[in-house]
């Protein structure tokens, strides 16, 4: 049963305008000068022109900021969630649907200005959230835009909604900065994570990362009009054939961290040749997974989050085999999104 929460204010206002924002901010600069945001540790120093495997400078990278539909409903509400789409990444998921911004060189940097503008502009738009996707290579830039936005009047939660491929020391950083936590979990086999996303060690650190983000931020509170303000909600995407996979996920999460913990199963798993081209990707399979999933398969999967106890759970429908472009967003047209309402475009430097 979801319960309303009394918690109303975002967690980062306790820490604006005091010391510990300047601590924070140190904190940041000095994770860019020797990067280990992610469990690769490259341990490049951004500030001096170098760049690691994501291939990321000092400064975010924005493909679009807009009001987003498609999330959960607890965190899309009626208004949308303010999604900023960080472009670039730490992982090279073979089946990835943004593979578009994620993958090479990522465009100009913005300034801390500019991207404390954009939290603000989609909170004067109504949406509920400021939602930052694939964030995780980009932590330093958008926890010191935080900052100039509250600084500014941002007042909504922050949504950190990323690959769990996170390190604890970026985790650190975003203690008390990060409302509510949306990680995947996607493997519980190393070798699966290596084909598949180029990441060998991907389930260790993300277990890690997951049980931390709970700690931080606890089970799922939502208000009274059933947005959430505070917690955790994993995500997993349940892939074909895998489905040992997901159980071990599952009871992993149930049994090692807490059936509190808010789950999200998701059915839309596309394969690549639907999708007219390979993703392509280093250490990924060169297509992974070539069929949908079955509606048994993800039945299947439902029983199990009900035997484990989950109490708070998002499904999906499963998808027409028509509808492949609904969950493939293309950010090449103006608008990724074709059946949301019309987006913002980042200006960029």
């Amino acid at each position: 049963m979801e319960k309303p929460s009394r918690h109303t204010d975002p967690a980062y206002l306790r820490l604006a305008g005091t010391a510990e924002e300047g601590q924070r901010l140190e904190a940041a600069r000095a994770m860019s000068r020797n990067c280990v945001l992610c469990p690769r540790r490259c341990e490049v120093d951004r500030n001096s022109g170098s760049r690691g495997f994501c291939n990321v400078g000092p400064l975010a990278s924005v493909a679009r900021f807009l009001p987003h539909f498609g999330e959960e409903p607890p965190i899309s509400g009626t208004s949308g969630a303010g999604t900023i789409f960080v472009e670039g990444c730490t992982l090279r998921c073979d089946y990835c649907q943004n593979h578009q911004i994620s993958r090479g060189g990522a465009g100009p940097g913005l300034e801390a200005e500019v991207l404390a503008g954009m939290m603000l502009d989609l909170q004067a738009s109504g949406c509920h959230n400021v939602e930052w996707v694939s964030p995780t290579q980009s932590v330093p830039a958008l926890v010191q835009a935080l900052f100039l936005a509250a600084g500014n009047g941002l007042r909504l939660p922050v949504v950190y909604n990323s690959g769990g491929y996170d390190s604890l020391e970026a985790l650190a950083l975003l203690d008390g900065l990060v409302d509510v936590y949306l990680p995947d979990m996607k493997y519980s086999n190393p070798e699966t994570a290596f084909r598949l996303s180029g990441a060998g060690d991907y389930v260790q650190a993300n277990r890690q990362a997951v049980a931390e983000m709970f700690r931080q931020t606890g089970p799922p509170r939502l208000d009274g009009q059933g947005l959430i303000r505070r917690g955790l909600i994993v995500r997993h995407l349940v892939l074909p054939g895998l489905l040992d996979e997901t159980y071990e996920v599952l009871a992993w999460l149930a049994e090692d961290v807490s059936p509190e913990a808010g789950l999200s199963i998701m059915s839309q798993y596309v394969p690549l040749t639907e999708r007219g081209s390979s993703n392509g990707g280093e250490g990924a399979s060169p297509a992974g997974p070539e069929r949908r999933l079955t509606p048994e398969e993800y039945q299947t999967c439902l029983q199990w989050v009900e035997r484990l106890g989950f109490e708070q759970v998002w499904t999906q429908s499963m998808p027409d085999p028509d509808e492949t472009d609904r969950f493939l967003p293309d950010f090449s047209r103006e608008e990724p999104f074709g059946f949301f309402p019309a987006s913002t475009t980042p200006g960029r430097k």
